[in-house]
């Protein structure tokens, strides 16, 4: 079975920074890169130092149910390319491990699919969660801070 991860969409990213606005309807928070990681969510890469970076609670959902999570994300200020979706684990993935969550088409948690992995398992995992048959998408997020990485979607 194929699997593909998926940056947040390119839509969602411009309208974040055009807006300025976060899923909670705040401001969203603008710093200077220092050169740490700050990662940003839809180029998967870290913004570089000297460079704007936004914080802001982000929820990658279309609909507001009570599994639908929000969570702090990094962004580039501005405009960055969006990670082609891909087969692979995005190199941007650096943590020794992820809660990695599956959702029913209606964007529900489904009960006893969260789990913290290993970051190489991942893959494996969500092949495990797709064969299944209940789970439409896969999130992975931060085991520590419960930042929202990606989206896992079945391939083709």
């Amino acid at each position: 079975m194929t699997i593909v991860f998926h940056a947040i969409p390119t839509e969602t990213a411009t309208r974040i920074r055009r807006s300025g606005i976060d899923a909670y309807g705040h401001p969203v928070e603008r710093h200077l890169s220092d050169g740490s990681v700050y990662p940003c969510r839809h180029c998967l890469g870290a913004v570089p130092a000297g460079r704007d970076y936004l914080v802001l609670a982000h929820r990658p959902f279309r609909s507001e149910n009570p599994y639908a999570e929000t969570g702090p994300i990094f962004l580039c200020a501005d405009p960055c390319e969006r990670l082609v979706p891909c087969d692979t684990l995005p190199e941007d993935l650096r943590s020794e491990s992820y809660i990695v969550r599956g959702y029913s088409a209606d964007e529900r948690i489904v009960y006893g699919t969260g789990r913290v992995v290993p970051t190489p398992s991942i893959p494996g995992y969500a092949r495990e969660l797709f064969a299944r048959g209940d789970i439409a998408f896969a999130d992975v997020r931060s085991a520590a801070n419960n930042c929202f990485q990606l989206r896992i979607l079945p391939g083709t």
